[in-house]
């Protein structure tokens, strides 16, 4: 069952539902059911209010409908996946269930109704000092659509893949070579429902106050 959008085209959900529940939804995408355009845009909507570096805005979103475009990235990401994990390998360090998951989003993103691709503009390169403050500007945006779709009822993951043959997804997009990405999110709507807060380490195994403490 769809979930009941209020008028602004919301699923009505708290705050810390969407941020509990935003899952990187590989297995449960629809890929049959299109995504309407203005729902990806009022998602970039919120985007655009993620800080940016000096508020710089230097983001750029490529969102790709056409299906023969989508065709050929996913083309290229399932290269990148099966190179990083054939088929055949048994010693991959991701948990079977994972990988599993992951396997089958390789396998059909090609048909995955939309594929955001968040960039970045780096006109001076990306240099080798504090890439935390470059990717910074953009990938807490990039997290921001993500929760928008959340709560509109769409399902997303974050995939960084198709960056291992990132110069092959930078020709199919027509990107200048000033335009860096920095992630792919696949986009549509969810199969089935019931999405829950994911299994974390305890807080108290992972906070530490003043400093670091190893107990």
């Amino acid at each position: 069952m769809d979930p009941v959008m209020d008028p602004a085209g919301t699923t009505g959900m708290s705050a810390a539902e969407v941020l509990t529940t935003t899952r990187s939804v590989r297995h449960r995408l629809d890929l049959t059911r299109p995504v309407d355009l203005a729902d990806v845009r009022a998602c970039l909507e919120v985007a655009l209010q993620a800080p940016t570096g000096a508020g710089r805005q230097h983001w750029r979103w490529l969102v790709v409908t056409d299906p023969v475009l989508r065709s050929s990235i996913g083309k290229v990401y399932r290269a990148a996946f099966e190179q990083r994990y054939p088929p055949d390998a048994t010693d991959t360090g991701v948990p079977p269930r994972t990988l599993a998951s992951a396997r089958h989003l390789a396998e059909h993103l090609g048909q995955v109704p939309v594929l955001v691709v968040p960039c970045l503009e780096v006109r001076r390169g990306l240099g080798t000092g504090n890439q935390a403050g470059i990717w910074g500007s953009l990938l807490p945006a990039a997290w921001s659509y993500m929760l928008a779709a959340r709560a509109r009822g769409l399902a997303t993951a974050w995939t960084t893949t198709h960056l291992d043959r990132e110069e092959e997804v930078a020709a199919l997009l027509r990107l200048p070579g000033h335009v860096r990405q920095g992630a792919l999110i696949p986009t549509a709507h969810p199969v089935g429902g019931g999405f829950r807060p994911a299994r974390r380490a305890p807080l108290d195994s992972v906070i530490h106050i003043d400093g670091w403490n190893e107990t």
